[in-house]
């Protein structure tokens, strides 16, 4: 069963909570990063990716860069920018984006749950990405970025959200991007046991998104425990920051593909192989899919809508995903894209571009062809997390995004 922990917080001072907050590292490239982290010395983009403090010359991998991330955190917590509760506590975090809220709870998570599967993946993590952050939050002892967790719904935890939500929230902004933010405190002591006993029966949590995170997380708390062998599992090493959301609050978006060629396909040849897999019809006007099993193409300057043949619908959880259909049956071999991940004659869009973005990376960039995906749903992802599967890459794409800076959770050296 589920052990989801209240924790001392360490939150923005009010009065600049909204400059403190800052989107997740990792959606920046480096160049971004640092033109983003100049703007304002408070954006935690700052200790989030430190080696903005430094010249572009720098290895941004060195011990010195996640010092200093340390040392501008630790300076911080000193001036006032952030202050840690005196109380464990539960938090509240409400996201609004063009008129549709979600609500999630902020605890921390156990790392033997993940250990043990009852926090359940559904991708790998890349070598590089977990070593990075391994170093950020061991420098630190700190985890700055939540892991996005998301859970069936239940109705003890709920009505706590909802009871909580009629208080006065501890802050309350806008970002730059439109969405709205809100949290709320909660530290009622019965309010905390419901919600402790709520989760201790729930048998299965999922990461919707940051997988490096997560495993960052735990590998840094097992290096702790080898450090401490006297530890008792109280220790805060022993969990890691999450906000956890009910299934039926999330919008996962679509994520979308753009490929550079068509290996060597005439558009005639290619519609021809093409239509071996889908039914494929010219379209008057460019939309979004709208059911499961179809997608929508642009290629030569035309949009097409593809609906994927009987016999290549499955119910298999990964083999019936319609970015699976699409990889398996036409990427890979008609255009000879075997490995999606690493092959740069593809590449993936979020939905939250939208089709002019796709329309644009064909006329502008070069590109040849663009799908526009139906979204994966929350229930595809919670089957294949429970099948202990993974997902093919860019398979969702999570809007609104979680800001970090605005909890942080703090545990021994």
């Amino acid at each position: 069963m589920a052990e989801i922990v209240p924790f001392y917080g360490v939150l923005p001072a009010k009065e600049v909570v909204s400059r403190v907050a800052a989107l997740p590292y990792d959606v920046y490239s480096r160049e971004e990063a640092a033109v983003a982290a100049a703007k304002d010395r408070l954006s935690f983009l700052n200790i989030d990716r430190p080696e903005t403090q430094f010249d572009s010359s720098q290895d941004m991998y060195a011990p010195e860069v996640y010092a200093k991330a340390d040392e501008m955190l630790r300076s911080e917590i000193a001036e006032g920018v952030f202050v840690q509760d005196e109380e464990k506590n539960y938090y509240i975090y409400e996201l609004t984006m063009n008129g549709r809220s979600q609500t999630g709870l902020v605890a921390c998570a156990s790392i033997d749950d993940y250990i043990h599967n009852v926090i359940k993946k559904h991708e790998n993590t890349r070598a590089d990405k977990e070593e990075d952050r391994v170093h950020h939050v061991d420098s630190c002892s700190a985890q700055t970025g939540p892991i996005f967790l998301a859970y069936h719904r239940d109705e003890r935890v709920a009505c706590v959200i909802a009871k909580t939500k009629k208080q006065p929230p501890i802050f309350d902004f806008v970002s730059e991007d439109g969405i709205g933010h809100r949290g709320w405190r909660v530290d009622d002591t019965a309010d905390i046991l419901e919600i402790c006993e709520a989760f201790a029966a729930i048998d299965r949590i999922y990461i919707a998104d940051g997988h490096h995170r997560a495993a960052s997380a735990v590998r840094v708390g097992l290096q702790r425990r080898a450090e401490h062998p006297d530890y008792d599992g109280t220790e805060e090493f022993n969990y890691f920051l999450s906000v956890l959301f009910p299934d039926d609050e999330l919008l996962i978006m679509d994520y979308n593909r753009v490929i550079k060629d068509l290996n060597g396909l005439s558009v005639s040849e290619f519609l021809e192989r093409a239509g071996e897999v889908f039914e494929i019809t010219p379209m008057s006007e460019r939309r979004k899919p709208e059911q499961k099993g179809s997608m929508t193409m642009y290629l030569d300057s035309k949009w097409f809508d593809l609906k994927v043949k009987e016999q290549f619908c499955t119910k298999d959880p990964i083999e019936g995903l319609d970015v699976s259909i699409l990889q398996n049956h036409l990427i890979g071999p008609i255009l000879d894209i075997q490995d999606p991940k690493r092959n740069r004659r593809i590449d993936f869009v979020g939905g939250i571009r939208g089709l002019n973005e796709l329309e644009r990376r064909v006329h502008e960039d070069g590109w040849s062809v663009a799908f526009a995906m139906y979204p994966t749903s929350i229930a595809e992802l919670f089957a294949v997390a429970d099948a202990g599967l993974l997902m093919p890459p860019k398979s969702t794409w999570f809007e609104p995004k979680l800001r970090s800076g605005l909890f942080l959770h703090l545990f021994e050296r």
